[in-house]
């Protein structure tokens, strides 16, 4: 038998051994591991001479990124640092400037000076055009990973080959006030086998709707509701959030010639149940005026509103869309029309199922707007939506499960919007619908003819 002593000799060396097996990680105390990114990287705001660039880092480190035009990095670039903190959550988004239009750039990431040995190898993606061009936006809404942790549409996503993705809202289902149940579902999310190469790869901007901004249905009276926000703004890399006196998620981006209008529909809403009138509003003053003022200075031949909720009459008036708020959306139709700003489009998501429907705005002077509607991304879809009634339904719902919208906007001859539903298989329900400026003028009716 082995003497007590012997196995405290032996003992003893094994520890020792273990020291200095352990002695790489020593040289970073209180860390977790060798530094690196737990998620991303991820794409986010790109412009035509700027990509930036979300992680989130394993501990409290200095997050860069190495770039280069050729895949070899045969001369190299860094970005500045930008340092993850446990207040953001040791997360960060690192923008790099002076780049040229419309050029694939690789990159990989730098985690405390060293590059991330988990991901050496690089990663590509493309800085925006400059000025009009031909590309493509896809867009969608509702992605559950409790319900869905495959998420196989965004194959779809991926082989559609999209210049721009845009998140428009229930991005995470952590119905919870609690930032920290809001940022776990952030990081579930992150993973998804199938999102990974679109999020390395392809520009993402996001808003948010009742499911990532806290309980269903929630509105502008949450207490929590700037808690919701700082844990957005940590897990996006958006151009802005807001305004300096008027707190939110929403904002303008420009993008090869065609304006995006990011809307809040959350922050600053009033309760779906109270009494419709000039006083109740989705948006709220600040960002109602700030709105105006954008859609009259821009001169893009398509301008396209994003919001969570539905823009049209489905969902009637107790339900959770514009159809609750009719006064200021048609105030806001209206305007459109009296101002002669041509060219709007509407998106949306929330109704887990994908739609494509029309408010006859020619019937008052202005004209036919179109509300193109991609959900659920990942989710349970809903059969609800199909006998609802919206003022125009141009398609017949595809209730029949994920799907995602794309849009391909061509600049010449003429401009034109292309809007087309994919289901997870990469197949489409029904026929695209193709638009042109001349449809979207005042005095035009435009629906019956592109009626499907």
């Amino acid at each position: 038998m082995t003497s007590t002593g012997s196995r405290r000799r032996f003992l003893g060396g094994a520890a020792g051994a273990l020291g200095a097996a352990l002695a790489p990680w020593r040289a970073w105390p209180g860390t977790f591991g060798y530094p690196r990114l737990q998620q991303g990287p991820m794409i986010g705001d790109t412009g035509p001479t700027h990509l930036s660039i979300w992680g989130r880092a394993n501990g409290p480190y200095q997050v860069a990124f190495e770039y280069s035009k050729d895949r070899a990095f045969t001369a190299p670039l860094r970005s500045a640092p930008v340092a993850a903190t446990a207040a953001g959550d040791f997360t960060a988004v690192v923008r790099i400037d002076g780049l040229e239009p419309g050029t694939v750039y690789w990159y990989r990431p730098l985690v405390d000076g060293v590059v991330d040995r988990y991901q050496s190898v690089p990663f590509a993606t493309r800085t925006a055009p400059a000025g009009a061009a031909d590309f493509r936006v896809a867009f969608g809404s509702c992605a559950r990973f409790a319900r869905d942790p495959v998420q196989r549409i965004f194959d779809t996503v991926v082989r559609e080959s999209p210049d721009l993705f845009l998140w428009l809202g229930d991005n995470v289902y952590a119905d919870s006030e609690a930032p920290e149940a809001i940022a776990d579902e952030y990081r579930r999310q992150r993973m998804v086998h199938s999102l990974l190469p679109l999020n390395r790869t392809t520009s993402q901007l996001a808003i948010w709707d009742d499911h990532d901004f806290g309980y269903n249905n929630s509105d502008g009276t949450s207490p929590f509701k700037d808690a919701s926000l700082a844990t957005f703004r940590n897990y996006w890399a958006n151009p802005s959030y807001g305004l300096p006196d008027a707190p939110g998620v929403f904002f303008r981006k420009s993008f090869g010639g065609v304006d995006f209008f990011m809307l809040d529909g959350r922050y600053y809403r009033a309760p779906n149940g109270d009494p419709d009138g000039p006083r109740k509003s989705i948006l709220g003053a600040a960002q109602n005026a700030w709105l105006r003022a954008e859609l009259a200075a821009s001169r893009a031949p398509f301008k396209i509103l994003a919001c969570g909720s539905g823009w049209s009459m489905a969902d009637g008036v107790d339900g959770d869309t514009w159809a609750a708020f009719r006064t200021e959306r048609d105030a806001l139709f209206d305007f459109l029309r009296d101002r002669r700003i041509e060219g709007v489009v509407l998106i949306s998501g929330d109704s887990h199922v994908g739609e494509l429907n029309c408010i006859p705005w020619s019937a008052r002077g202005g004209y036919d707007l179109y509300d193109l509607v991609s959900s659920p991304l990942a989710q349970s879809p809903s059969s609800s939506w199909v006998t609802q009634s919206p003022e125009i339904r141009m398609r017949q719902v595809y209730a029949g499960g994920a799907n995602v919208g794309l849009l391909h906007f061509t600049p010449e001859p003429d401009p034109t919007l292309t809007f087309t539903l994919y289901d997870e298989w990469g197949l489409t329900p029904w026929a695209p619908l193709r638009l042109t400026p001349a449809d979207l003028r005042n005095g035009v009716e435009s629906w019956r003819r592109l009626k499907g």
